[in-house]
């Protein structure tokens, strides 16, 4: 990665690191720049940076999203690990009925 936060592949393709997106999209949004200007400061076509800061305006949500509005996925994580918990309980109460009334018959063959 060069000092302005481009990874240069073999193609002339230049691939931007998200910190340099967000940087730059930034600068626009907050009018530090024009989109002209940044296009001209940082050598990007006027496309993508117009892409960058459309999806960053449509994401820019996510970034206020309590851990309350979870997934699907980690709500199905939560209800399995409360599966687990009830499930390990239920064996160590069995354990010890288990030993409890092999020690009653033990006393009872005597």
């Amino acid at each position: 990665m060069n000092g302005n936060g481009k990874f240069t592949s073999k193609r002339a393709r230049t691939i931007y690191s998200a910190q340099f997106k967000a940087q730059v999209v930034l600068e626009v949004l907050t009018g530090t720049k024009t989109v002209s200007e940044a296009c001209r400061a940082y050598n990007i076509k006027y496309e993508s940076l117009n892409r960058w800061r459309n999806h960053f305006l449509e994401n820019a949500d996510q970034l206020f999203q309590t851990e309350g509005h979870g997934s699907a996925e980690e709500a199905r994580v939560a209800e399995l690990e409360r599966v687990i918990g009830r499930l390990t309980l239920e064996l160590e109460i069995a354990k010890k009925a288990s030993s409890l009334l092999s020690a009653h018959l033990q006393r009872s063959e005597r």
